[in-house]
């Protein structure tokens, strides 16, 4: 397959990213609770540094990790070495030691009322000492169960709704378990904060690939006539991991791959590629739009969708073993590690156009992308053999959101010579190759935005509730079948049997990766 490479102008990206607004937010305390776990060391401050770089932070901003191990004053030493590792920075890097100045840490149990009253107090003389408004951003990075409760005590002590400045809170995934719980939650939070204070976070919208398939569908004049049940025949979304469950049994055996990825991750990834063009792109405009999608998805038969489990196999030339033989995983365990669903969306756009989504882990390789692919033409004059058949492979726009970020257009061209033979040619854009590599983790956008108050590229509580009660009844009835056959694909596969079955009865295949 012949590839050909899209150039960019060194002019066109100046001139673009000069006519963009700088947007630096208020100065604010932002307050990590469960800052001693693995996000804020490997994402968080990694992230928070690569705003101070780019100038895009306040002078005047301070940090607080929350946790409840006695962490002192290491805890600020500990971060820097996670920029270094973690971040893309080097050692003598510009306002590395200036930033890590401003990183303090607060032990206290999350239950403590006390602890949340030093902590009131603590926030209030960085005001007075730093200039930072009473302005706030709390950033829940802990296990679910503790949610609630940080939150009602956060309000129970003034904290939700000062006096003076803004409070806003964003919250890590998992947004509950099922629909009730999301509810449940939900209710919770809207008890002490606003709708318009919650940032619900999906690191996947931070990724700039993700971002792209906006722009690519609303920016551009010539894919958004082609966007629909007319010329396309199906889609296709894969969020493939070639790792196992690295240690995270007992969370992993609570979620599975239907909760971890399906529900959110590429539920986003789906929200994107369908949705009607918004008004404008103001934050309640596009998740209006990305509800109105979800809502008109048909309740998913049980006969469309599929579950796997990883056995032992070969992945990257190394032996590594099953699931069930994972650390603290129970041996007979029935959780899924993939999980498949054919959608269908009941819109004028997409009726009758199959929406084909799967997630796992131990898979072949790492790889999230999405892949429109488009009818034939009516009439096939080109190729074929002595019964008229003709091989020629359908166009196809491929969206890949990591790693080798870009987009890749399919079509057929002439082979030079005296016979009309037709090649795929795929026209193929990089990110890398255009503007370059970047350090950045995708938590930069999500975490300026909230910042600046803007929730549009985080979940709002009807899309939360919308595509868990899509997936809630597939959980129920998976709860009530224990499946036979687990595991039933191999480490280092491309999942179970069912999962291609589940495209092979409608006569499509996954496409390679």
């Amino acid at each position: 397959m012949a590839t050909t490479e899209v150039k960019i102008s060194p002019e066109d990206v100046k001139q673009a990213t000069a006519q963009t607004r700088e947007r630096i937010p208020e100065p604010c305390v932002v307050v990590i609770f469960g800052a001693s776990g693995d996000l804020t060391k490997r994402k968080l401050l990694p992230a928070l540094f690569h705003l101070e770089q780019s100038k895009l932070l306040p002078e005047q901003i301070r940090i607080v990790g929350v946790a409840r191990r006695d962490l002192g004053s290491s805890f600020a030493a500990d971060m820097r070495e996670g920029i270094l590792e973690f971040g893309g920075v080097t050692e003598g890097a510009e306002k590395l030691d200036e930033f890590i100045g401003k990183v303090s840490y607060h032990a206290m149990n999350f239950d403590d009322g006390e602890g949340y009253a030093k902590l009131k107090e603590l926030l209030e003389g960085y005001d007075r000492e730093f200039g930072t408004r009473g302005n706030r951003l709390f950033y829940l990075a802990t296990a679910p169960e503790y949610f609630s409760d940080i939150i009602h005590r956060l309000g129970d002590h003034g904290m939700s709704h000062p006096e003076k400045g803004t409070a806003r809170v964003i919250i890590e995934k998992p947004f509950g378990h099922d629909l009730e719980s999301a509810r449940e939650l939900n209710d919770d939070v809207n008890r002490v904060f606003d709708e318009n204070q919650i940032f619900r976070i999906d690191h996947y919208l931070g990724k700039e690939t993700v971002q792209n398939i906006l722009v690519f569908r609303f920016a551009n004049g010539i894919f958004e006539p082609i966007w629909n049940r007319n010329y396309v025949d199906h889609v296709q979304i894969t969020a493939a991991e070639n790792i196992g469950i690295e240690g995270r049994g007992p969370f992993y055996e609570k979620a599975g791959a239907l909760r971890d990825v399906v529900q959110n991750h590429v539920m986003e990834l789906l929200s994107f590629v369908g949705m009607e063009p918004p008004v404008s792109f103001a934050a309640d405009e596009v998740r209006s739009e990305k509800v109105k999608l979800w809502k008109a998805i048909r309740p998913i038969d049980i006969q469309n969708v599929v579950r796997g489990q990883y056995g032992p196999g070969t992945v990257g030339g190394k032996a590594v073993k099953g699931y069930r033989e994972e650390e603290r995983v129970d041996p007979k365990s029935q959780t899924e590690t993939y999980a498949a669903v054919k959608l269908e969306i009941e819109n004028w756009r997409w009726a009758g156009v199959p929406f084909y989504l799967r997630a796992g882990k131990r898979l072949a390789k790492r790889v999230t992308e999405v892949t429109v692919q488009f009818r034939q033409p009516p009439l096939l004059l080109f190729g074929g053999g002595s019964n008229g058949a003709c091989d020629i492979q359908p166009n196809r726009i491929t969206m890949r959101i990591q790693p080798d970020e870009g987009i890749s257009l399919r079509f057929g061209a002439k082979v030079p010579g005296p016979e009309t033979a037709v090649c795929p040619v795929v026209m193929d854009f990089s990110y890398a190759n255009a503007f370059g590599t970047s350090s950045a983790n995708g938590y930069e956008r999500l975490l300026l935005d909230a910042m600046l108050g803007d929730a549009t590229l985080f979940a709002h509580r009807d899309g939360v509730e919308a595509t868990w009660s899509l997936y809630t009844p597939v959980l129920e009835a998976w709860a009530n079948k224990v499946p036979k056959t687990f595991p039933n694909y191999a480490s280092g596969a491309w999942g179970p049997q069912c999962g291609d079955d589940l495209l092979e009865r409608d006569g499509r295949a996954w496409h390679k990766l």
